[in-house]
């Protein structure tokens, strides 16, 4: 989380520049407030358990960041966080598997789908590619990357980006960048846990 909120503020700029383009020029803010607040959660709380911070950050992000961000992003760490349950280690199998909970509760959440020109089209790629070998994180933050951009092409069918149409087309979509760095976050997080770069262990594991 300390990552996530590192990624968000450098970023917070190019997250609001490609929101201007296509939504409301909110989603930089938005999210640098909410991740701010999540910091400040986990300092007067510091559950040890993976799934309790997921689930505390979750929480926090619905109560502070405005528009759809709080309720998507909430959703996806609240869901992880409960299918992750109390075990103070994870590995990259188990958070594969817990992610997808919550990438799949924010799909219903949102009623989209890959394709939709979403952050779905980041986030599902991304769990995808975590299969618990050596390197894992790095395919996902790789994936999620690649996800983002494959968004500039794509026509927006679901949120505010949708009411362009086809001038939605051409532009990143917001939710996707701003997925992606999240994956950079685990991946940043998981190869300094681990000693070095590309070297996660036998298990792949991740705190």
């Amino acid at each position: 989380m300390s990552a996530a909120a590192a990624a968000v503020a450098r970023e917070e700029r190019l997250l609001t520049e490609l929101d201007s383009a296509i939504g409301d020029a909110d989603h930089g803010g938005n999210l640098r407030r909410g991740f701010t607040a999540v910091l400040a959660a986990l300092d007067e709380e510091a559950p040890a358990a993976a799934g309790t911070i997921l689930a505390l950050a979750g929480q926090r992000l619905i109560s502070t960041v405005g528009g759809a961000s709080g309720p998507l992003y909430g959703t996806l760490l609240r869901r992880t966080g409960k299918a992750l349950g109390d075990g103070a280690a994870v590995d990259a199998v188990r958070l594969r598997d817990a992610l997808r909970e919550g990438v799949d509760a924010v799909a219903r959440l949102g009623s989209a789908a890959r394709g939709d020109k979403t952050m779905l089209d980041a986030l599902y790629p991304a769990v995808e590619a975590l299969d618990g070998s050596a390197g894992s994180f790095r395919a996902a933050r790789a994936a999620a990357e690649e996800g983002a951009a494959a968004t500039v092409p794509m026509r927006a069918r679901r949120g505010r980006a949708s009411y362009l149409g086809e001038r939605s087309v051409g532009h990143q979509d917001p939710g996707a960048t701003s997925a992606a760095l999240l994956f950079a976050a685990l991946a940043e997080t998981a190869d300094t846990g681990s000693g070095g770069a590309g070297d996660h262990g036998d298990s792949g594991r991740a705190a």
